[in-house]
């Protein structure tokens, strides 16, 4: 699981109240950018990053939204469409 959705679920916040606190921020995603970006299918933007380390209060860095695969307990399953 990546650092931003294990944080995410830690705090038990939806994917929709994510984005809306890194748009209270000034950045701007959407949910299904998120989704793919936690499941480590989408790199975030730099910006995005600091604004969502921003959201988590500093408990998630830049470079784990950025590299999250160097920060997993296991790495990410593919996914069968």
């Amino acid at each position: 699981m990546s650092p931003l959705r294990k944080a995410r679920k830690k705090r038990g916040w939806s994917l929709q109240q994510v984005i809306d606190l890194v748009a209270e921020l000034g950045a701007s995603a959407d949910v299904g950018a998120l989704s793919r970006i936690e499941r480590c299918l989408q790199t975030a933007t730099p910006a995005l990053a600091e604004k969502l380390c921003l959201a988590f209060g500093g408990e998630l860095t830049e470079l784990q939204i950025l590299y999250p695969k160097r920060f997993m307990d296991q790495p990410p399953t593919e996914e069968v469409a």
